[in-house]
């Protein structure tokens, strides 16, 4: 025991720091792009509705490993999509850990997009309607009227994605970001006869960082909760 805390110890923060970045900004990102599809998926132009119909299908219906693959192998080595500094020291790291983000919010901008749409299908298409008779744009409607009340609705399937975001981030590591579940791998290899404590560390650092969040958005989701 004493030889595994001296090889985890002053890692195991670092890597699910990692993990705790990869999640934030992975989550900003698909909640931005989440918002856009979900606006085109209800916007009054077909040629929209439809681009963002397949998009959140194919997404959704894609195992996450091929698309974290996809952005390091696809759009890096052939494409030569750059994301990090040429010349800095640290260009792999960053590349790697910026390409498995832009995976991350590619994927779970879809199942933003349905949270909300579910969302949307709670607010009465009354109120839609009385936004344009009263002039207001699709712009200003969704904006101001729809999405506001769309979001309070979706709080707990939002909170599942971004539990199920979290989870998904252990994905990065095929593509060498190392972030908690490289280290878990890396340290079952050096203390393999310590198996089911490693795993039993791991597990209880995801719990501690999923459990909270559930239950802070389920009470968030009480007391937003629009009234009937």
């Amino acid at each position: 025991m004493d030889a595994l805390w001296a090889d985890l110890g002053p890692r195991l923060w670092s890597a699910f720091w990692l993990t705790i970045q990869l999640t934030i900004y992975s989550a900003i990102g698909a909640m931005i792009l989440g918002t856009i599809l979900t606006a085109m998926r209800v916007s009054p132009v077909g040629i929209l509705r439809n681009i963002a119909t397949f998009y959140i299908n194919t997404l959704r219906n894609t195992p996450l490993t091929l698309i974290v693959i996809f952005c390091s192998f696809g759009l890096y080595q052939n494409l030569g999509l750059v994301l990090a500094d040429r010349g800095s020291p640290t260009f792999l790291v960053d590349q790697n850990f910026r390409l498995a983000v832009l995976g991350f919010v590619l994927y779970t901008s879809a199942f933003v997009a349905e949270s909300l749409r579910s969302g949307i299908n709670t607010v009465h298409f009354g109120q839609a309607e009385a936004a344009r008779s009263l002039g207001l744009t699709f712009g200003q409607s969704f904006s101001n009227i729809v999405f506001p009340q769309a979001v309070r609705a979706a709080i707990v399937p939002l909170g599942n994605t971004l539990i199920a975001l979290t989870k998904n981030t252990t994905i990065a590591s095929a593509i060498g970001v190392a972030e908690a579940s490289l280290l878990m791998k890396s340290t079952i290899e050096n203390h393999a006869n310590l198996l089911f404590i490693v795993f039993g560390i791991f597990a209880l650092g995801f719990i501690i960082l999923t459990l909270p969040t559930g239950l802070a958005l389920s009470r968030l989701s009480d007391r937003l909760a629009v009234r009937k």
